[in-house]
């Protein structure tokens, strides 16, 4: 007979797991389970005070790997990294999620979030005074006279607080159960489930850092905002140059009137500069480099074994189901690659200021363009790595029924002219016939294909390719006309999901996918709902119609915002990018899953680009073949989805 377990811990550790990571958080000598309350089959919580001396029933440790027993949490993944650590073996494959599961339906993480725009009563929400406790119990403290000089706070130096502590502890099982009861209705599918299992696998397994590049390039990084700011304060006369609010009041008086200095207001700015104001904005471009803050963030978050683990996020994106980037944000790296690469990377690690800037020139820019190669394969091994090609350009042709954009797939042709060519009808060949068109196909590929118009196009960086604003309506009319099936997509979809809220049926609208209405009756729950060609499906929490700003109809759903449950409109065109994202997505979690079941080691992945770590002695000439193989077979729920894939091997990472 199958039993649950729901288990909450709290723990202390001198790591901040907000900047590190719970992997690196455990990572510690000083790490400790402080309390751990559990509940069998929903019923009452107990609380076990490790911290003064308790222990663990013996059946209760037992059942943490007995495969009989489900394991529930919210944000699981922590709770089965700490018991590991602390000895306490528990599997992944055995324990289930609330939050990924509330963020399945739509809902946002955070267990206090949940309980609110769930509703659960008052007796069954969050304790809001736990923070204050966890900053009190399990955290370092700064020694003063008061507390005796001490760095740490123990039970017996606040009863009272440490007897709140545990109620506390005790809630917050509590809490997650009655989230649970009121989510299981609707199921996470086992799919999902066990690509939560191989993420968090992926996630323990880590990656290898660069340590030497990375303090190189920390040094380097320093040398060089020195002698940055240093030239600014010369040529502006200001106390500290890299202040906002120093910097802007001195622009404006000397003739550049700038809103803010984000790096689009700067880069703008820098086309028509001149002299001392250019030099100055050109320094605060360089000490803006965010990608020099991911180094601080490698150095801050690796392991004591050198591998930085947790830099994804499951299910991070609500609306389509797709990973997020933690610690590190993997998923916006750099794009760009420095000539002769290792030999940038050979003076990074010198910490070699004069001559990186000697031979690459802006010091900042290089650096930045090296973040990718701080992830290194171990020396026994390489990396593999392999990336789907316009896998959202695929997915939406394929769903649109969009034949000739199918047929340049199949014939792995360069999309970009073939659009320029529909568009225009005239042939259209990269560096060839009519090659200037594929530019015009290339901004319409990358803004038009959810509904977009002019405005897409701008922001994409049409303008700034060199199209008038004249020129935009006609590229806009011109993509519709060759893409008629995807245009006549987008009302479909709409019209689909507008009857599925009107009427008490499902709405077909093809690959097997389906608009529906949804509701739990007992909590008032209702949803509108996409069933995905996986069988996934997206969910739209508390939908209802009312006017767009347009003057027709829209849908709303309730979504989180900052620091509040509020309804949200969607459209067409934005629905046909929840649904092609989803696609997308669900043909990268099925190419992961069919690596590790062939053995396969995943470390990470960057949108539709996975990174394999494989040992130089079980490397076969044609591994990468082989992995673009398995990436790329044919999916059963996707009868002529046309994928491609390419790749390289490397002993580090970086954009090929």
């Amino acid at each position: 007979m199958q039993h649950h377990l729901s288990i909450d811990i709290e723990t202390y550790s001198d790591q901040d797991i907000g900047s590190v990571g719970v992997f690196k958080y455990v990572d510690t000598s000083a790490f400790e389970i402080l309390l751990f309350a559990y509940s069998y089959d929903f019923g009452d919580v107990k609380v076990v005070d490790l911290a003064q001396g308790e222990t663990i029933p013996e059946q209760v440790v037992k059942d943490l790997y007995n495969p009989d027993v489900i394991k529930h949490a919210y944000n699981a993944a922590f709770e089965i990294t700490c018991l590991n650590r602390a000895g306490r073996y528990t599997p992944a494959d055995q324990w289930r999620c609330t939050m990924i599961h509330g963020m399945y339906l739509g809902y946002p993480a955070g267990l206090a979030r949940l309980g609110k725009v769930l509703g659960l009563p008052e007796d069954k929400q969050k304790m809001s005074v736990g923070k204050s406790l966890i900053s009190y119990f399990c955290k370092p403290c700064k020694p003063t006279r008061t507390n005796g000089g001490r760095t740490r706070n123990k039970p017996y130096g606040d009863p009272d607080k440490w007897e709140l502590f545990k109620v506390y502890n005790r809630m917050d099982v509590v809490t997650e159960m009655e989230d649970y009861k009121r989510l299981q209705s609707f199921p996470v599918p086992q799919e999902v489930q066990d690509d939560w299992v191989i993420d968090y696998y992926i996630n323990a397994r880590g990656i290898q850092v660069d340590r030497a590049l990375v303090a190189g390039a920390l040094k380097i990084n320093e040398a060089n905002r020195e002698e940055l700011l240093t030239r600014s304060k010369a040529l502006t006369g200001l106390p500290n140059p890299g202040s906002r609010a120093q910097l802007l009041p001195w622009l404006k008086e000397h003739g550049a009137d700038l809103p803010d200095l984000t790096k689009e207001t700067v880069k703008e700015a820098l086309k028509t500069a001149t002299g001392d104001i250019r030099e100055v904005l050109d320094i605060q471009s360089r000490l803006a480099k965010s990608s020099v803050s991911k180094y601080e963030a490698l150095d801050r978050a690796t392991c004591m074994d050198g591998r930085i683990r947790g830099t994804l996020q499951y299910y991070g994106a609500g609306r389509t189901g797709r990973w997020s980037g933690r610690l590190v944000q993997v998923q916006n790296l750099p794009h760009d690659v420095p000539m002769a690469i290792d030999t940038a990377r050979t003076l990074v690690k010198r910490g070699s200021l004069e001559e990186l800037r000697l031979l690459y020139g802006k010091v900042s820019d290089t650096l930045s363009q090296l973040i990718r190669s701080a992830f290194i394969a171990k020396p026994d091994s390489v990396f593999v790595v392999a990336d789907f090609s316009a896998i959202e350009a695929r997915v939406l042709a394929w769903l649109a029924g969009e034949e000739w954009r199918q047929k340049v797939f199949k014939d792995n042709g360069d999309i970009y002219c073939a659009s320029a060519s529909a568009m225009f009808k005239v042939p259209v060949v990269k560096h060839g016939i009519n090659g200037h068109l594929r530019q015009k196909g290339k901004i319409a590929e990358l803004a038009l294909g959810y509904g977009g118009g002019t405005n897409a196009l701008i922001t994409m960086g049409a303008l700034k390719m060199g199209l008038t604003e004249d020129e935009l309506p006609g590229i806009v009319h011109k993509w519709r006309e060759a893409n008629p099936n995807i245009k006549a997509y987008w009302y479909k979809v709409e019209q689909a999901a507008m009857d599925a809220m009107a009427k008490a049926e499902a709405q077909d609208i093809g690959h097997g996918m389906c608009f529906a209405r949804e509701a739990n009756l007992q909590y008032g729950y209702d949803y509108l709902t996409v069933r995905l060609p996986s069988g996934r499906k997206l969910y739209y929490p508390q939908p209802m119609t009312g006017p767009n700003r347009f003057g027709g109809e829209e849908i709303r759903y309730k979504t989180w915002m900052g620091t509040r449950w509020i309804y949200n409109g969607t459209y067409s065109g934005k629905l046909v990018e929840n649904i092609t994202q989803a696609v997308a997505r669900d043909c990268l979690a099925t190419a992961i899953r069919r690596l590790a079941q062939q053995g396969y080691k995943p470390l990470m992945h960057i949108h539709d680009e996975v990174v394999l770590e494989v040992p130089k002695a079980k490397l076969h000439d044609d591994e990468l073949d082989r992995v673009v193989a398995l990436m790329c077979a044919p999916i059963d729920w996707a009868p002529g989805l046309l994928l491609n894939a390419d790749g390289f091997v490397s002993p580090y990472y970086k954009k090929d």
